[in-house]
């Protein structure tokens, strides 16, 4: 019978979903920015508006989730 040493998952794990999740809401705000402005006829106005609310959102969701709250 062996006996198996369990380690608990590293940060890395951690942090390459926040990645992965930063990497999805950017490429869907630019893919929605993408298909307003073939709607609407503007030249990329909606891609950068839209990327760059996504990249606000992702970050604020990041630093929410790693800064703990101060209990009252």
């Amino acid at each position: 019978m062996e006996n198996k040493v369990t380690r608990p998952p590293s940060k890395g794990t951690h942090y390459l979903g926040y990645a992965f999740q930063m990497g999805i809401l950017i490429f869907l705000g630019a893919y929605g920015g993408l298909k307003l402005d073939k709607k609407t006829g503007n030249h990329n106005i909606f891609v950068i508006l839209f990327s760059l609310i996504a990249i606000a959102l992702s970050m604020y969701y990041i630093i929410s989730k790693e800064i703990p709250k101060k209990p009252k």
